[in-house]
C-alpha cells in the first residue's frame, strides 16, 4: 500500500447549509467510488471553503457519512481577485495501491472548469 493525496472541488449554488452537505457528501463520495476507497483507507480529508461559504463546516457532512474517526480539518481558501465563488474543495491522504497516474480526482459540478486537464 501506498499514501496518496486525492484532490476533489465542487461549486455550491449557493451560500446554504443543506447545500453545502450535499455538495461536500456527493464530492467525497466520488472521490471514494473513483478510486474504490473504503473508510478505512482514508487517512485525513483536509477541506477548503471560499470566503463566501460560511453556512456549515464541510467536515460535518463528512461525519455525517460516517468517517467519525478520520481526522478532518477545515480552513479557507485564499482570496485570489476574479477566482471562481463558492467553492468547496478537499485534499484526501489515502492508503491505495493504485499509483499516482491512476489516482481519480473528483472536479464537480461548475468546478470542473478549474481542471479541464482531468475531465474523463
Amino acid at each position: 500500500m501506498a499514501l496518496r493525496a486525492v484532490r476533489g472541488a465542487i461549486q455550491v449554488d449557493r451560500d446554504d447549509r443543506d447545500e453545502i452537505l450535499a455538495a461536500t457528501t456527493e464530492m467525497v463520495q466520488a472521490v471514494l467510488e473513483r478510486n474504490a476507497l473504503a473508510h478505512d483507507d482514508v487517512i485525513s480529508i483536509v477541506f477548503t471553503a471560499t470566503t463566501d461559504l460560511t453556512a456549515e463546516f464541510p467536515a460535518y457532512a463528512a461525519r455525517q457519512m460516517g468517517l467519525v474517526d478520520v481526522p478532518l480539518l477545515c480552513t479557507r481558501e485564499m482570496e485570489v481577485p476574479a477566482s471562481m465563488p463558492r467553492v468547496l474543495r478537499l485534499l484526501a491522504h489515502v492508503e491505495t495501491d493504485l499509483t499516482r497516474a491512476q489516482v481519480r480526482h473528483a472536479f464537480l459540478r461548475g468546478a470542473a472548469a478549474l481542471r479541464t486537464d482531468l475531465l474523463q
